[in-house]
């Protein structure tokens, strides 16, 4: 059986991962906006007696290492490891996709391009000569619909079949061509891959700081860089310009609007796209915020209101009243030992149990973050959030990541790489965690139902907004400390607006509930028996008479009264939030064990009544939402970020905010109240 490695490389939301799914039968994450996938995944699939080893890379609109995403992809194809490329071009933005597929095609490995989104073309009475593509490009060219899966058979005995290389080179215009020759003549003696040599040619004449390096690294004399040089200054003869990146790109759009020309046909009098139509009202300049605040009440009402609460209590009544006692009753049965009946039922349930009881509401979040991203919504609230944001220094485009955090907080920082600039990239990682993960939903749903029953939504909605409004306050901060000169532009593509496929929403929400459900069953399972374990003995390993004088108590007593200014100043709390440094979902399983509630929400809620004020539970509330994220989180901060001195001054920084808040809502709370 022959073996080939293959990478899908492709412009952002150009529809790389459903073909990449498609393809592998995978169910990687996809989603309706750019800068979904972060970093290179790989699939497997065999077809006609050839093994395919698939890699989805992160979109990119270039090779050119701006981005992070960009030197994840420029760095793996270069990298000697490919037997071709398979090159997913939108069919319906054909002429900015071109730009890419140039440059992969003066990498000179064998390639077929993938013409995607063929039914869009359709609907919007867009004409392609496929064929007359293929000639101009001189590699195959394939129509498809990886959603409906339209001509993906053909694709594969394509890949799988014997793939050349490009019949020949771009012609660019404007003399590009004859110069890009001849730089690949001149660092010809290199020793660099014969097949590689135009695009490396080209990238130098562009000015690639980084392939300029590298040629220094390989002994490049100096005589040849003065050559090279003198042929990127004789570019700008045909020019109106003296920057060779723009003289290159110039050439290479006007090539690319000659290939359109003779192979791509629109409508001669053009209507109104349904994109068009509803972004009409959608980006309306009265109406666009109005219209975000409504989705986001819809989400938030759901989860939080009538039809969450409802499923919450019967998961909470199932795992109370049918789980526990079946498993106490068999134990009891079967002779067990109190501690171990005690361990299994009011350890390990109860604190399981606890957090389980909350999955309805966090499969209902995720079930409308992930229709708006499908849509294509999410991209447009970006530029709705773009003037805002510039306030404080970052762009709309720090949105995306920001939105993501209120998912999870892990992938809302991978997402950053997105980022040009490297110190909006790390501003925006460092005010992503005050974004309210979805992890932090049982806490809130536990306190909020317990102190306010009538106003839960209510509550649990400002939790959100005060995230939101922190984030900008820090943001004002670090603005003014730490990244005074942050500054950038905006640029984010827009995204047609599609219907979200049935398949991929429950694909999504399953992936949210079984990440949840295997936390629980992991994280949390061990924690709530090493809280249980810690709670029952103490530091001599003896039975514990009562929980203060336990493992936890101890420990517990010393710090609590850190927490003491904030309005709960008892040891258990104090634990609890601890063990949240490890998952967030662990501070109720924490309480859950500590206040004996055995899982059932219901008496833990009541429990808390007990323990807190109103005004203490929400400073509670407040200081879960903004201290430092889980350590998760906490690691891919300091590799996104590039070190511990970043990583704890975040954490630092975030925990440092978080008490301050904390403080002032208790301590003028009780001044008013």
């Amino acid at each position: 059986m022959k073996n080939k490695t293959l990478a899908i490389i492709g412009n952002p939301n150009s529809g790389k991962t459903t073909l990449f799914n498609r393809l592998t039968g995978s169910n990687q994450h996809v989603g309706n906006w750019p800068g979904v996938t972060v970093d290179r995944k790989t699939g497997h699939i065999c077809h006609r007696g050839t093994s395919l080893d698939i890699v989805d890379l992160p979109g990119i609109y270039s090779l050119s290492p701006y981005t992070q995403e960009e030197i994840i992809a420029r760095e793996y194809v270069l990298s000697e490891e490919l037997d071709g490329i398979l090159n997913i071009v939108d069919a319906a933005n054909i002429e900015r996709n071109l730009y890419l597929t140039l440059q992969l095609i003066a990498l000179g490995l064998p390639m077929v391009v993938a013409l995607g989104f063929m039914d869009d073309v359709r609907a919007q009475g867009i004409e392609i000569d496929c064929n007359k593509l293929s000639e101009q490009l001189g590699v195959p060219v394939i129509p498809i619909s990886a959603k409906r899966g339209e001509n993906i058979g053909q694709l594969l005995d394509t890949l799988a079949g014997e793939m050349r290389a490009p019949k020949r080179q771009p012609a660019y215009l404007h003399g590009v061509s004859a110069a890009i020759h001849r730089a690949a003549d001149l660092i010809a003696p290199l020793g660099l891959r014969c097949v590689s040599l135009p695009f490396y040619a080209a990238k130098l004449l562009e000015g690639d700081q980084a392939l300029w390096e590298q040629m220094e690294k390989l002994g490049m004399p100096q005589s040849m860089r003065g050559e090279l040089h003198a042929v990127a200054d004789a570019m700008h003869s045909h020019s109106n310009t003296t920057d060779n990146e723009m003289v290159l790109a110039d050439a290479m759009y006007d090539y690319i609007e000659e290939i359109v020309r003779a192979s791509y046909q629109k409508p001669r009098s053009p209507k109104l796209t349904i994109t068009e139509r509803i972004d009409r009202v959608a980006l309306h300049r009265v109406w666009a915020l109005p219209i975000f605040a409504f989705f986001m009440f819809l989400m938030f009402w759901s989860t939080f209101g009538p039809i969450g609460s409802a499923l919450g209590d019967g998961m909470s009544y199932l795992i109370q009243n049918l789980l526990s006692p079946a498993v106490r009753g068999a134990l009891t049965a079967a002779g067990a030992q109190s501690w171990l009946i005690g361990l299994l039922c009011d350890g390990v349930i109860g604190g399981v149990g606890g957090v389980l009881s909350f999955l309805p509401q966090i499969v209902i979040l995720f079930f409308f973050l992930s229709v708006l991203e499908d849509t294509g919504y999410l991209a447009r609230v970006a530029f709705i959030m773009d003037t805002l944001l510039r306030r404080i220094g970052l762009s709309g485009k720090s949105f995306v990541p920001m939105l993501m955090g209120f998912g999870c907080t892990t992938p809302a920082v991978m997402a950053a790489r997105t980022m040009e600039n490297d110190a909006d990239r790390r501003m925006t990682i460092m005010l992503t965690p005050f974004m309210s993960c979805g992890a932090k939903l049982p806490v809130y749903a536990l306190v909020a139902g317990a102190l306010f029953k009538q106003h839960q939504g209510l509550v649990i909605v400002s939790l959100y907004v005060l995230g939101i409004l922190v984030g900008v306050l820090a943001g004002f901060i670090l603005k003014k400390t730490v990244f005074r000169d942050v500054s950038s532009g905006f640029v984010l593509e827009l995204p047609t607006y599609r219907m979200p496929s049935f398949k991929g929403t429950v694909l999504n929400m399953w992936q949210k509930a079984k990440d949840f459900i295997t936390k629980a069953g992991t994280i949390i399972f061990l924690m709530s028996v090493v809280i249980w374990l810690m709670q029952n003995f103490t530091l001599t390993l003896d039975v514990a008479k009562s929980s203060a004088e336990s493992i936890l108590g101890v420990v517990g007593t010393a710090i609590a009264p850190i927490f003491s200014p904030l309005g709960f100043g008892h040891w258990q709390e104090s634990v609890a939030l601890l063990t949240g440094l490890v998952a967030k979902e662990a501070v109720v399983s924490t309480m859950s064990v500590l206040y004996g509630a055995a899982g059932d929400s219901a008496v833990l809620a009541g429990l808390l009544g007990t323990v807190f004020t109103p005004l203490s539970g929400y400073s509670f509330l407040v200081f879960t939402l903004l201290y430092m994220p889980c350590m998760s989180a906490f690691a891919t901060i300091k590799r996104e970020m590039g070190g511990w001195r970043w990583a704890f001054g975040a954490a630092a920084f975030q925990t440092t905010l978080a008490y301050l808040v904390a403080l002032l809502i208790y301590q003028v709370g009780s001044l008013l109240l």
